[in-house]
């Protein structure tokens, strides 16, 4: 794969495939989060019931599309790139909202319903944030019908005219997600596109180190991770080792080293990319945000080095405040 053919005649620059999130922020009294036998400042995977009861609690609630995909779609979009998203919701209110953002953003995003018989009846997904007044954000996350995602969703007329089809590492756990993700790969590179997967969690590699290291060696062309996503993915001694592997199985190996910036490996050709200095408030979404704007600046035809400072200067803005989205104008800021 030539990634500098991959913009030719697309229609989008980035098409991301994840779990279709809505995150539902809410402002609750100091003693609710143990009222209700959470852990403050805790991320919680809860069934619908309990999702029901919570959502239902809240009051003044503020909705936006969520997801590691999704979010990094919207940086991508402000940055000027054409982007697209395939992510499963249910046919409820929360779906159409899911869908109805990521459209106001400039996302092509297909219209809600999006729901399969083998959904079976699984509402849309959601991530229940409570906020209490010291800051404390404590995360009750329902998965719902974002995990029924399966080959049969994958369009590919939208992978086929997509420069770029980026896989959300979070929705790799279900069977029907690891054969999808194998589809939009072959049919992104049979269109002579480029595949990027980010890796998302550490926690993900250890559950799924073998497929993960066979779909990167198999079908990737660019890796996105971090320190600890990268050396659990190859078992190395420490992240350089880790590195080496990386660059051998991908054509771009993409690592994020928090505060010292990152390090791309591009067909043996190391770049170092310093941080971009900021004020850290809330790092929720600072590995979407510098996905997106490395790949935005790819497609558009920018240097590895250049690439690699937009996607610095995006994960700033977006660890300067709370939420995942972006406040200020990144186009501005990128210059």
């Amino acid at each position: 794969m030539r990634l500098e053919t991959i913009s030719r005649d697309a229609r989008y620059d980035l098409l991301g495939i994840g779990n279709a999130i809505v995150d539902v922020l809410a402002a609750v009294p100091a003693d609710m989060v143990r009222a209700q036998g959470l852990v403050p400042g805790s991320m919680n995977l809860i069934d619908a019931a309990r999702a029901d009861a919570l959502y239902a609690m809240l009051e003044q609630r503020q909705q936006t599309g969520g997801g590691s995909a999704a979010n990094s779609c919207v940086v991508a979009s402000l940055l000027g790139a054409r982007t697209a998203y395939l992510g499963l919701v249910a046919d409820d209110a929360l779906g159409h909202a899911f869908t109805t953002d990521l459209q106001a953003a400039g996302i092509h995003a297909p219209a809600a319903p999006l729901t399969p018989a083998r959904a079976e009846g699984r509402s849309t997904a959601r991530c229940l944030i409570l906020v209490t007044p010291d800051g404390q954000r404590t995360m009750n996350t329902y998965l719902g019908a974002c995990t029924a995602l399966g080959p049969d969703e994958i369009d590919a007329e939208l992978v086929g005219a997509s420069a770029i089809t980026y896989l959300e590492g979070y929705l790799f756990d279900p069977p029907a997600a690891q054969e999808a993700f194998r589809q939009a790969a072959t049919l992104a590179h049979a269109a002579g596109r480029a595949v990027a997967l980010s890796l998302s969690d550490a926690f993900c590699v250890d559950r799924h180190r073998i497929p993960f290291r066979a779909l990167a060696a198999g079908h990737v062309d660019i890796l996105f991770a971090n320190e600890d996503e990268i050396v659990s993915l190859y078992q190395a001694a420490d992240f350089e080792e880790a590195a080496a592997h990386a660059a051998r199985d991908v054509e771009l190996a993409v690592l994020t080293c928090s505060s010292r910036g990152s390090v791309v490996f591009r067909r043996g050709e190391r770049t170092d990319v310093p941080a971009v200095p900021t004020r850290v408030v809330d790092s929720t979404g600072a590995g979407d945000a510098y996905s997106a704007g490395f790949l935005a600046g790819l497609a558009a035809g920018r240097p590895i080095g250049e690439c690699g400072r937009i996607g610095s200067i995006a994960a700033a803005e977006v660890i300067s405040h709370f939420g995942a989205r972006p406040q200020a104008d990144l186009r501005a800021l990128v210059g």
